[in-house]
């Protein structure tokens, strides 16, 4: 049985493992309803929670609702586990995500949320993107206020600017940010120095995204030859050696993916190997 032994990160007063368990693909295909097995899913995330996660991102929008209900359903409200969740998206049958950071809305999404994850305070609330038809200060207040109210804990962004993130910092402390950073995909790198000059925790979507790995394949697979690794786990291994304030969620519906991802957190890369893996980026 593989264990999570990733070091940890304050998000407010709770400390978590910085290797965390992305609970998107809990859904059904394209992300829209449930999945086939329902039980097999919320044993899925039973596994992890046995494992040493303690940190599981989520949003109302996945599903819609649907991730968020099977995690309720599976762990409850438990005080040894952090669960992120987000509003900010519209979603309809064709699959589209459609931005929507309307006050009133997440303030009633921040109810069914509530419901749906059985919990009386979420314990991290994300803004999931800006919306050009709202401003953006109006929407982080209403984020501002819930946290004021005491159905929030923490308040966290998601795909926003290093502006963005200023700004949003006039209003309310932000404990986390969760743009999109992999190997592959460094756009994002100004965002994170931010978030490290903060001491703000960064979450990386699509960490091990595939072609983003494709990229630099051949070193990955170098590396993951020397330590009879993979490339994805040698990718995930390089985000927890990049920055003490990266927390890495890779989201999978497949107990032996599972596995494998948490064995990323006992992967010992070189300074050597993972100045290589940064420079590639560059």
């Amino acid at each position: 049985m593989t264990e999570n032994e990733s070091d940890t990160f304050e998000i407010g007063s709770r400390t978590v493992h910085r290797l965390g368990f992305g609970a998107m693909r809990l859904c059904g295909a394209e992300i829209i309803g449930p999945p086939d097995d329902e039980e097999a899913a919320r044993e899925l995330v039973r596994t992890a929670v046995d494992r040493g996660v303690d940190f599981i991102d989520t949003a109302d929008s996945y599903g819609p609702g649907v991730s968020e209900r099977l995690l309720g359903e599976a762990i409850g409200d438990r005080d040894d586990v952090l669960v992120a969740t987000k509003a900010g998206l519209l979603r309809n049958r064709e699959g589209e995500w459609l931005a929507h950071g309307e006050p009133d809305y997440i303030r009633n999404q921040v109810l069914c949320s509530l419901d749906r994850l059985r919990t009386d305070s979420i314990d991290l609330y994300q803004f999931h993107r800006p919306d050009p038809d709202t401003p953006f200060e109006d929407s982080v207040q209403a984020f501002a206020e819930l946290k004021d109210e005491g159905l929030v804990e923490q308040v966290g962004l998601s795909n926003v600017s290093v502006d963005q993130l200023e700004t949003a910092r006039e209003y309310v402390d932000v404990a986390t940010v969760q743009n999109r950073y992999n190997v592959g995909d460094r756009e994002e790198a100004d965002v994170l120095e931010a978030c490290e000059e903060y001491g703000i925790g960064f979450i990386p979507w699509a960490p091990i995204n595939g072609d983003d790995i494709d990229s630099h394949g051949d070193l990955l697979d170098e590396i993951a030859d020397d330590h009879d690794a993979t490339k994805r786990q040698v990718a995930l291994a390089w985000l927890l050696e990049r920055s003490d304030v990266i927390l890495p969620i890779p989201g999978t519906s497949d107990p032996d993916h599972l596995e494998a991802n948490l064995a990323a957190s006992q992967l010992s890369l070189t300074d050597e190997e993972v100045r290589r893996l940064t420079e590639a980026g560059n």
